[in-house]
């Protein structure tokens, strides 16, 4: 018997503005676990709004939504679930400028059962993973944009999360800091076998991934 899928969408649709909106029209998606999935479209095509659906940052107009074949609103809403289970990098990092690269990477776990040294050292294999050891101690504040993003990417994997939901994470990179990022991406995928879900709109992303699917006025072209 094949497992579920790790998530899968069926006629999802999200209504905004009164109802007068329509973000996402009748959705279906399957995403399988260690898949490394594109979303494509134009800016205001919904993708960051099935992102965030699927992510349980917002909640669909109709529709429904599954985590392993379980509906999301009673899955999700278990005590520790998204925060163990996912992981979320967005494009504006949403890092905490007074505190240095570890403290924010540390973030995450201040809910774990681990004692501190498990946690330390937990959060420095994640630094170190991503390769920015060198600047473990050093203000979030101080470092370059590319930097930030690792960071980012860091305190989202710190919890080894099985699925990892990253909207638009070279949006605001240059060329050569996104082909490492997407190159970090893909080697996580594929090392540790975490499924990622990505929006973006960069051509480039799609060298990297196992699938894309575009979106064109809420809908899956």
């Amino acid at each position: 018997m094949n497992n579920p899928p790790l998530i899968e969408t069926i006629q999802l649709c999200r209504y905004y503005k009164d109802g007068k909106v329509l973000a996402l029209d009748n959705v279906n998606l399957s995403i399988t676990q260690g898949e490394f999935l594109a979303i494509k479209g134009s800016s205001g095509s919904g993708k960051s709004t099935l992102l965030h659906l699927i992510g349980g940052l917002d909640t669909p107009t109709s529709g429904r939504i599954y985590f392993q074949g379980k509906k999301i609103k009673e899955t999700y809403a278990k005590p520790g679930f998204r925060l163990n289970h996912l992981g979320f990098v967005f494009q504006a990092f949403y890092l905490w400028p007074v505190l240095n690269v570890l403290e924010n990477v540390l973030l995450p776990l201040m809910e774990s059962s681990l004692n501190k040294q498990k946690k330390l050292q937990k959060a420095k294999e994640i630094i170190n993973l991503v390769g920015i050891t060198d600047k473990i101690y050093s203000s979030v504040s101080n470092l370059s944009i590319g930097q930030r993003q690792r960071v980012a990417i860091a305190r989202a994997l710190v919890m080894d999360p099985l699925l990892v939901l990253a909207d638009e994470p070279t949006g605001n990179l240059d060329s050569k800091n996104t082909e490492n990022i997407l190159s970090l991406f893909k080697t996580l995928n594929k090392q540790k076998g975490l499924t990622i879900v990505m929006v973006t709109h960069e051509e480039k992303a799609l060298e990297f991934c196992d699938r894309r699917i575009q979106l064109s006025d809420g809908k899956v072209q």
